[in-house]
Formats: structure tokens, C-alpha cells, sequence
């Protein structure tokens, strides 16, 4: 029989699952209307918290604040999201190499300008991007510009002795609006405009694109640069902590920092960063690497997706899918190992009203905790009452493993 004897450690992490109240759920916000009886089971006996994960003047990406919960000061080690990406993608960056983040987008143009109609082109398949990232390589690569595929709309450009010196924005954040005031600014921006505008030239004439028209899709017309960065030098945890881990995410950015990290990045048959994500495979792989490793970061991006699409009854699915299929997965397949605890948290709030990202607070529950101080269910309430509180988000890690 195997020997389950030693400490198991599991971070479930519900992205951008905090949010602000809403008039249509009477006052309550998703986390608090939806039915998660998993998460409230862990808040209720367990140790209740609040943790701000992203630093004064970081921006509220996915990338500064999970460094943050996986116990990486963003200001010690974040140098951008896409050098992130590029880990897990298997592109080695060199010293003077610059990551981009690629995404495919759909523009719209309306009275003489362009707006960001769908920041994910659709969410196009990867088998449909990948076509289309080969063939802008092979139309606007050269000896100094690649482009990478990765995953859906995800995608990474590397521009050998590029500029860093340059102001993006992510298209999430400008969902509906022109695109006019947001194009790249600083040191060589021309050469991203320049970029940006012959990949449309190049994708409008594309088979795939035609047929997703036809077949009523957003079609990916355009290439959106943004995320920006050199390659980090972060220590490995098992350094840190004397852990082994796995990480599980069905996007590139989390994979990336598990590797930097020293974590194995597990691939999920059917895990597609989306409300369609498979569930259960996720938490039934994390269970599987807890028999071999100490640790597992366990990440679910869709409550974020469904924020940024606008959609309020997606995102309460994705909650309660959240809690009912992987949270409820775990902490009954979890009990073969003799001592195991769980920290159940956000990156940071998702808020629908505002479909991108905001930098306030996030509440996390451990299970099993000691002298555990819970709350009455797993919302942001907490945040506004929290007997424990990180004003350092890397601290986190710390106190759950310690």
C-alpha cells in the first residue's frame, strides 16, 4: 500500500472570483449568491483570512498577483507577463530578447476607428490559431520578430535586442472601446503599430477567418501586443520550502510561473481556461500528483473569463462549478492522505461591471486549520472583517505551508 504518511499541501484558486455587489442579485455579489457549500464548508471550519495581492502600484494582472500568492514579491521578481508565457510555451528567452504577449483579437471598425469588439477572437480554437500564428510568422517573422502559438486566443511574440521601454495595454481592459488611444507607446513602438496593422492585412484574407464569418464567429483579424518583458530569476520552492509540486492550468501565464517556480506543469485532457473546462479531470490529476509530490496549485480561470465576456450568469456557473466539481472533488479524495491542509483563494476581483480586473483584497480559507477562526460562508466578507490579514500577498505561501 502506498505510504500517504507525509504533509499534502493544495492551493484551489478560483480566478477573479471576488466581485462588487450587484442590483440584480439583490445587493449580493456572484460569490455570495452562488451555491458553494464546499468553499462555505472550509470557511466554516477552518481559518479565514484576507490578503492583498497586488502591490501598491502594480497593475491587478493575473501574473503579479499569483507571483504573489505562490510567495514571489512582484517587486523582487516580476519583469512581465509574456517572459511568463514563454516558460511554458518552451521558448528559452536570451538576455536581450523581449517577450510579448500575442493575443488574436477581433476589431471592429465604426465611424473611422477601430474598436476591441472580442479581446479572444471568439475563443478560437487552438487548432484555428495555430494555423493563423504560423502563417503571420511566416509573413511578418524575421531574423528579429518570431511568433510562437499557444493556447486559444494566448499567443507570444519574441523580438530579439527589443525595447522594454514601452506602454501597453491589455485588450481585456478595453473591451468595447476604440482601440485609438491604447496603441503601443514609447521607445520603437512604431515597429509593434507597424506589426499590429500587417496582421490584419494578413488574417483578412485567411480561409479560417472566412469560414468563422460564415459560420457566424468573431473572426481573429488582429494581433494585439501588450504583457511585455524580459526572463525573471525567481528561486524554486522546493529551495524555499523543501517542496515538490505540480501546478494544474489550462493557461500558459500559470504554467509559465510553476516552471520558473521548479513546479511540473500537468496538462488536463479537455482544459480550456473556459466555462467548458474539465472540472473534475483537474482535480482528479491533482489528486494523482499528491501521491507522488507535497504540493499542487490548482488554478481555474473560468469565473475570470466569464468577468471579462460581461456575463453574470457565467460567472456564477463558473463559481459553482468551481466549488462543486474541483472543491468538492478534492476534499473527498483528499482524505486518503493522512495529513493534508487546502488554502481555497481568488488572484484578485473580476468585478462584471467593470470586465476586467481591480486591485482590491481577496479572502482565502485554509482547511484543516488548528485554532481555526471561520466565517459563516466563503465570500468577500471576509475581506471586510478578516481576523488575519496580509498586507503582503507573498506571504501567504509562508504562513499556509508554515
Amino acid at each position: 500500500m502506498a505510504n500517504y504518511s507525509f504533509m499534502k499541501y493544495i492551493i484551489l484558486l478560483g480566478d477573479g472570483m471576488p466581485d462588487y455587489p450587484i442590483d440584480e442579485l439583490g445587493g449580493k455579489t456572484p460569490l455570495e449568491y452562488a451555491n458553494t457549500p464546499n468553499m462555505d464548508f472550509i470557511a466554516k471550519n477552518g481559518t479565514v483570512g484576507c490578503v492583498k495581492t497586488i502591490p501598491d502600484g502594480f497593475p491587478p494582472g493575473s501574473d503579479v498577483s499569483n507571483l504573489s500568492i505562490l510567495g514571489y514579491d512582484p517587486a523582487k521578481y516580476y519583469t512581465g507577463r509574456a517572459p511568463l508565457e514563454a516558460a511554458s510555451i518552451g521558448v528559452k528567452l536570451s538576455p536581450t530578447d523581449i517577450a510579448f504577449r500575442c493575443n488574436l483579437v477581433t476589431l471592429k471598425p465604426t465611424d473611422n476607428e477601430l474598436v476591441m469588439e472580442d479581446f479572444s477572437a471568439g475563443h478560437i480554437s487552438t487548432e484555428e490559431a495555430r494555423e493563423l500564428i504560423s502563417v503571420l510568422d511566416k509573413n511578418l517573422g524575421t531574423d528579429e520578430i518570431k511568433f510562437y502559438s499557444g493556447v486559444s486566443y494566448r499567443h507570444l511574440m519574441v523580438w530579439k535586442n527589443g525595447s522594454n521601454n514601452l506602454k501597453l495595454t491589455p485588450p481585456h481592459d478595453i473591451s468595447g472601446k476604440s482601440i485609438k488611444s491604447y496603441i503601443p507607446q514609447g521607445d520603437r513602438a512604431n515597429i509593434l503599430i507597424e506589426l499590429m496593422n500587417s496582421s490584419q492585412m494578413v488574417l483578412s484574407n485567411q480561409k479560417i477567418n472566412k469560414e468563422r464569418k460564415n459560420n457566424g464567429k468573431n473572426p481573429a483579424n488582429s494581433i494585439w501586443l501588450w504583457g511585455h518583458g524580459k526572463a525573471p530569476a525567481m528561486p524554486p520552492l522546493k529551495e524555499r520550502f523543501g517542496i515538490t509540486g505540480s501546478i494544474i492550468a489550462a493557461v500558459d501565464l500559470m504554467k509559465g510561473i510553476g516552471i520558473y517556480a521548479g513546479l511540473t506543469p500537468v496538462n488536463v485532457p479537455g482544459a480550456t481556461g473556459y466555462i467548458d473546462t474539465n472540472y473534475e479531470g483537474k482535480a482528479d490529476y491533482a489528486l494523482k500528483e499528491l501521491e507522488k509530490k507535497d504540493f499542487v496549485y490548482l488554478h481555474v480561470e473560468a469565473p475570470d473569463e466569464a468577468a471579462h465576456n460581461g456575463s453574470l450568469k457565467n460567472k456564477i456557473k463558473a463559481i459553482e462549478d468551481f466549488d462543486n466539481r474541483v472543491v468538492g472533488r478534492i476534499l473527498e479524495g483528499i482524505k486518503k492522505f493522512k495529513e493534508y491542509r487546502i488554502l481555497v483563494v481568488s488572484d484578485h476581483p473580476s468585478p462584471i461591471s467593470i470586465k476586467t480586473h481591480s486591485s482590491e483584497r481577496v479572502p482565502f480559507a485554509i482547511y484543516p486549520q488548528k485554532g481555526g477562526n471561520g466565517a459563516a460562508g466563503f465570500s468577500e466578507k471576509i475581506v471586510s472583517n478578516p481576523s488575519i490579514k496580509f498586507e503582503k500577498g507573498h506571504e501567504l505561501i509562508e504562513y499556509f505551508i508554515n
